[in-house]
């Protein structure tokens, strides 16, 4: 497999990018909606908030490297079979998730460093406040962060969905590329793959 995507195919760096980042937001929202109910004498109290904002900070890095590589390595275009509509949708739906992922991001990390302490990832680097201490910043971060987080999930949720109608009904190779397996059929050089990296 090629590192970089080319017309008909995605690369390994893209396919690395797609899983480690959907892997890591699934985790952090599930460790997320944990963490709400921890009593203060569980164990988890401070080890899932001190995991979750070392994820989030680093997921942060990879995203930004992956916003990067989508810009140095575009990803296919889509299937010639796709729909209008189906490649308008698939293109917002996208840059809607990056653009929510960024929001989650950031506001995650204002709602950690409001009190102007920094953020430190697994005892490796400490990222410093960019805010001082600001009241009221934590409240507001906070719930930006929740309906930042829970429309993420929502997109990805339709995202997958999509991926799976165009494996089961259309038939056409949309997510078998994502998957990194070979086409079912030999693609004609003007046909690409549906652009869901």
């Amino acid at each position: 497999m090629k590192l970089r995507n080319d017309s008909q195919r995605f690369g390994a760096i893209a396919l690395l990018f797609h899983w480690l980042v959907a892997l890591a937001v699934i985790g952090l929202f599930a460790l997320g909606f944990y963490m709400v109910d921890l009593g203060y004498y569980d164990p988890w109290y401070r080890k899932g908030p001190d995991l979750h904002r070392s994820v989030g900070v680093l997921l942060f890095i990879v995203m930004t490297l992956r916003l990067g590589w989508r810009f140095i390595s575009p990803p296919p275009a889509p299937l010639a079979s796709h729909k209008p509509l189906e490649k308008i949708s698939a293109h917002l739906t996208h840059w809607a998730l990056y653009i929510l992922l960024f929001v989650a991001m950031v506001s995650g990390y204002l709602i950690s460093s409001a009190d102007g302490s920094s953020v430190a990832v697994f005892n490796w680097f400490s990222v410093p406040s960019v805010s001082g201490h600001q009241t009221g910043l934590e409240d507001t971060a906070g719930l930006i962060h929740y309906w930042a987080t829970w429309a993420v999930i929502g997109l990805a949720s339709m995202h997958a969905l999509a991926a799976i109608k165009h494996h089961l009904l259309d038939r056409d190779d949309t997510l078998r590329r994502i998957l990194g397996l070979a086409p079912r059929t030999n693609p004609s050089p003007s046909t690409g793959t549906h652009n869901y990296s």
